[in-house]
């Protein structure tokens, strides 16, 4: 959130999101409609709420490639990416959408994290010729279901590359075309603030339909995306969310946080996972993010929650981390004021930790003897 309120919340119905949607309608009147609309490529969504960080100057992709996670050297202008600000440990810090107009980058990212977005990038720069400009109070985002990105005389505009395994990256989930996110396209447009009604309007004028965040997260969240303001906590790394995908590139040059992530990657596992829950709706109840998962009622705590939908067709949904050895095939019991829901779980992030490209673990060698080549082994 940005801390401004968007003017499509004084249209006829609509009703104000919370939490990390804040400034903007969680609906306006009819979800269904609105999600349906969405889904079939026919609506728009007031995304003003999120942040927009600008990096200008002629060494700003490289810049950029030398402290975040991904591949950015050579980046061809209107060509959409993602990157993350990882800790040392290899801990999410920041995510935000990358693309660059030829003339400067641009950052699309939580409202709530811009500002310390810039001001970490700010002290970042030393010597480099970048200029970083938070620019979330003059421009707003406008979310629509097109899968294409921006053209020259059209809006800087951000396309989701998810779940498409970009180049470096790889992947824990089904192949693109296995995963449900390939049937979702998303991009954000950005335009100045003072242009957002007429910029909604347009679209509305040919015939597309004003949606909310209801059916916005709805379909992210079946699409298994994973967002900054609401699934990461303080102890994330990428791979528990299959974020390798598309925001990390593991065959680049050093970076904060690189080595963690080649670490997990090629020898270890992720020690938590992500997984979508299929909730029963029969009682009516919703958990809250940050609701506990349980195998058993009374049971030691196996994850939470991190983002809730009702989705028009499959009914309450949510995206929730759990413990790598929380069994995969177990129903669960999650808290919800009111009494405990039961959750089928759907696997995002398999139980084994292992990505498609692992590499092959060495055969282990005798301590003291060198492995067999032409002649039989010596003693050291």
């Amino acid at each position: 959130m940005t801390g401004l309120a968007s003017p499509l919340l004084d249209r006829p119905g609509a009703v104000p999101a919370a939490g990390p949607d804040t400034g903007v309608a969680w609906h306006y009147g009819d979800p269904t409609a609105e999600q349906r609309a969405l889904e079939r490529g026919g609506a728009v969504v007031d995304q003003s709420h999120l942040g927009v960080v600008r990096v200008a100057g002629p060494d700003r992709l490289s810049w950029l490639h030398s402290i975040t996670s991904q591949h950015l050297q050579d980046l061809a202008p209107r060509t959409s990416t993602e990157l993350l600000v990882l800790s040392p440990q290899g801990r999410v810090e920041h995510a935000a959408g990358v693309v660059d107009d030829g003339e400067a980058t641009w950052l699309v990212t939580e409202g709530s994290h811009a500002a310390d977005l810039a001001a970490w990038l700010d002290r970042m720069k030393f010597m480099m010729r970048v200029e970083i400009t938070d620019l979330s109070a003059e421009l707003a985002v406008i979310g629509e279901p097109v899968d294409a990105e921006g053209i020259d005389g059209e809006p800087v505009t951000w396309r989701d590359p998810w779940p498409a395994v970009a180049a470096g990256g790889t992947r824990y989930g089904p192949p693109a075309d296995e995963h449900p996110g390939a049937e979702r396209a998303w991009r954000l447009v950005l335009v100045p603030r003072a242009e957002l009604v007429d910029a909604v309007a347009a679209r509305e004028a040919a015939g597309w339909q004003l949606a909310g965040t209801w059916a916005s997260e709805a379909e992210r969240v079946v699409a298994w995306r994973p967002r900054l303001g609401v699934d990461v906590d303080d102890r994330t790394i990428p791979h528990e969310l299959d974020w390798l995908r598309t925001a990390v590139h593991l065959q680049k040059g050093c970076y904060r946080g690189q080595e963690s992530v080649a670490r997990v990657h090629n020898l270890g596992r992720p020690p938590r996972r992500l997984t979508m829950l299929h909730l029963d709706g029969s009682g009516h109840l919703l958990p809250e993010p940050g609701a506990e998962i349980r195998a058993d009622e009374g049971g030691r705590a196996l994850g939470a929650v991190t983002s809730v939908a009702r989705h028009h067709e499959l009914g309450p949904v949510a995206l929730a981390v759990l413990k790598r050895s929380a069994p995969s095939d177990a129903e669960l019991l999650v808290d919800c004021d009111g009494g405990a829901v039961s959750a089928a779980q759907e696997q995002v992030v398999p139980g084994d930790g292992v990505s498609v490209d692992r590499p092959a673990a060495r055969r282990p060698v005798a301590r003291g003897v060198t492995p067999r080549r032409d002649g039989p082994a010596s003693m050291i």
